[in-house]
C-alpha cells in the first residue's frame, strides 16, 4: 500500500512538473488592444468554452477590451464573439505565434506555446502558457545574451530553474506565476539568435540548486559585482549563509566593473535633509555629505548611526549599483561606481568570464553559492512527498 501511495504520488509530481508556467508577459505596457498572428503551426482560438476559429498561414485574431469589460475577438477582420476569456491554444509542440500590441509602445514579439488573455479594468493581461523547456530558453538568452560559451548558459539554465520553481506564485493575485520583468526574470521574446542555449537547458534538465535541508535556493544574480559580492541583508534585510559577500576578480575588468554619474549638489543635498534629517549643521557629519569612500561594500552612507541605506540612495539617484563612492567638483557630487545590479548571488559577467576560463558549470554555480547542493528537481519532489504523507 505505501508503494501504491509514493507511486501515485509521484505521478502526481510528475504531471505538475510537465505542466505549463503563466508567465505574464509585456508587462511594461498598458495593453488595450492586441493583435495574433501566424508565425508557424496552426492555433485554435476560444471564446470562454466556445472554439471560435483558427489561426493559420496569412491568418490573425485580433483582440480589444470593449467598454462594458468583455474582450471583443475579431478573426481576419469579422467580429466573432465577446468574451471574458480567450485562450489561444497550439495545434502541437513546438510553434509559436506572433504577438503584435496596438495603441502601446510595445514592440512585436514572438512566444511559443499558448496564451491566455483576460480583460482587466484598464486594459487586458496577456499570459503566456509556456512549457518550462522553451520558457528558459527564452529567459536564458534574454537575460545572458548570444556569444557566450554553453557552461555559462548551463549556468543560467540551472539558477533560472531554481528561480522560477522557488517564485512561481510571485504574482499570483494577478493570474499568473511569473512575469516578463527583471524583478523576475527577463522574458522578452521566444529563443532566436543562440541555438547552443537549447542545447545548455537539455544537457541541465531538471538540474537545482539546494541547501543543506534541500529546500530551493533563493538563486539570485545580477549583471556584475564590480568586484565583490554584496550580503543579501544590505538588500532586502535577511541575512542567507550562501549569499555572502565575497571578493571576485573575475568580473573587474568587463565592461559594467565601473560607471560614474555626476549629481548636483543642491539634489544630494535636499533629498538627504529632507528623507533622513542628514546633519548638515553638524561640525562631524556635516562636512561629509558629499564625500564617502567604500573600499569594501557596506549597507549605509558614511555609517550606520544616520539610518541611510544605500539601496535608497541608488533608487532615488538611478545609480547602477551601491558600490559606489562619491566627492564634491564644483557644484556636482561626482559619484564613481563599481558594477551593475544589486550585487547578490551569481555575478552574471563573472561566471561569464569562468566559462571561458573552461570552469564547468557546477564548478560555476559552487563557487557564487557556496554550501549549496545541484540536484534534480524530481529528488526533492520526491522529499516533499515523504514529508507531506509521514513516511
Amino acid at each position: 500500500m505505501k508503494q501504491f501511495i509514493l507511486g501515485f504520488y509521484c505521478l502526481l509530481c510528475l504531471q505538475v512538473v510537465a505542466q505549463q508556467q503563466r508567465i505574464g508577459v509585456l508587462r511594461d505596457y498598458s495593453i488595450k488592444r492586441i493583435v495574433f498572428a501566424y508565425d508557424n503551426g496552426a492555433f485554435t482560438v476560444y471564446g470562454d468554452t466556445s472554439e471560435l476559429g483558427t489561426i493559420l498561414a496569412n491568418e490573425f485574431v485580433d483582440l480589444e477590451r470593449n467598454p462594458e469589460g468583455k474582450i471583443t475577438v475579431k478573426i481576419n477582420g469579422i467580429q466573432v464573439a465577446q468574451a471574458s476569456k480567450v485562450t489561444i491554444v497550439c495545434a502541437k509542440l513546438n510553434t509559436s505565434i506572433v504577438y503584435s500590441p496596438k495603441n502601446s509602445a510595445a514592440k512585436e514579439r514572438k512566444y511559443k506555446d499558448d496564451i491566455e488573455i483576460l480583460p482587466t479594468e484598464s486594459g487586458l493581461t496577456i499570459i503566456n502558457l509556456v512549457d518550462m523547456h522553451h520558457y528558459l530558453c527564452g529567459v536564458v538568452e534574454s537575460e545572458g545574451g548570444g556569444g557566450r560559451e554553453i557552461e555559462y548558459y548551463k549556468v543560467q539554465a540551472c539558477i533560472s530553474r531554481t528561480y522560477t520553481l522557488k517564485s512561481k506564485m510571485r504574482h499570483e493575485k494577478e493570474g499568473f506565476e511569473l512575469c516578463d520583468r527583471t524583478h523576475c526574470q527577463a522574458y522578452h521574446y521566444q529563443l532566436r539568435y543562440t541555438p547552443l542555449i537549447d542545447t545548455a537547458v537539455r544537457e541541465t534538465k531538471g538540474k537545482v540548486l539546494v541547501d543543506q535541508r534541500n529546500n530551493l535556493i533563493d538563486a539570485y544574480f545580477h549583471a556584475n559585482c564590480g568586484g565583490q559580492t554584496s550580503e543579501a541583508d544590505y538588500v532586502w534585510n535577511n541575512r542567507v549563509d550562501y549569499l555572502s559577500s565575497f571578493k571576485d576578480t573575475f568580473c573587474i575588468y568587463t565592461k559594467q566593473a565601473t560607471w560614474e554619474k555626476r549629481i548636483p549638489q543642491a539634489e544630494w543635498r535636499k533629498f538627504l535633509e529632507e528623507e533622513y534629517q542628514f546633519p548638515s549643521s553638524d561640525s562631524v557629519f556635516g562636512p561629509l555629505i558629499f564625500n564617502f569612500n567604500q573600499a569594501d561594500r557596506c549597507a549605509f552612507f558614511l555609517t550606520p548611526v544616520l539610518g541611510i541605506p544605500l539601496r535608497d540612495l541608488r533608487d532615488h539617484f538611478k545609480l547602477k549599483s551601491t558600490f559606489f563612492s562619491c566627492y564634491p567638483e564644483a557644484d556636482q557630487v561626482v559619484v564613481r561606481g563599481r558594477g551593475y545590479g544589486h550585487g547578490v548571488g551569481l555575478c552574471q559577467e563573472g561566471a561569464m568570464k569562468m566559462a571561458k576560463y573552461k570552469f564547468t558549470y557546477q564548478q560555476v554555480l559552487l563557487y557564487y553559492y557556496p554550501g549549496v547542493k545541484i540536484v534534480n528537481q524530481s529528488t526533492i519532489k520526491s522529499n516533499i512527498i515523504e514529508e507531506e504523507i509521514g513516511f
